[in-house]
């Protein structure tokens, strides 16, 4: 899940020394995010807030990509999405849950960022609805 324009065009940057923490917020003040960068790029765990103090993101970079797992939440906390990243690049297992119900919306697996292989996609009470097969 990218950040929405909204998200990105509202945000202060609060940088102190090299490789210290780094606080990115909403121009209200409240804390957009939090996370370390070295060399000019986000390193290490990352945690991304909505606005009313939720966390909205979590995950880990390396030299500015996105690296492990990660996992998204609603604003509610509730799991949205969770997956993981290698190089930057979607890999491996990935779940979308309804938004803000934790029921689970669709899962499959990724290779180097493309969908691949048999993805499931389910109703809001958990039932397989369809089924998509990528190559």
């Amino acid at each position: 899940m990218a950040h929405a324009k909204a998200r990105r065009s509202a945000v202060v940057k609060s940088r102190g020394g090299p490789g210290s923490l780094t606080r990115e917020f909403f121009t209200d003040g409240t804390l957009r995010s939090v996370g370390r960068v070295a060399n000019g790029n986000k390193t290490g765990l990352w945690k991304t807030y909505h606005r009313n103090g939720n966390l909205w993101a979590a995950g880990r970079f390396e030299h500015g990509a996105c690296v492990g797992l990660w996992k998204w939440y609603a604003d509610n906390g509730a799991l949205r999405q969770v997956g993981r990243f290698e190089g930057g690049k979607q890999v491996g297992l990935w779940r979308r849950y309804y938004g803000g119900t934790g029921v689970l919306y669709d899962e499959g697996r990724y290779v180097a960022g493309k969908k691949t292989g048999l993805w499931k996609v389910y109703d809001k009470r958990g039932r397989l609805t369809r089924t998509k097969r990528y190559r």
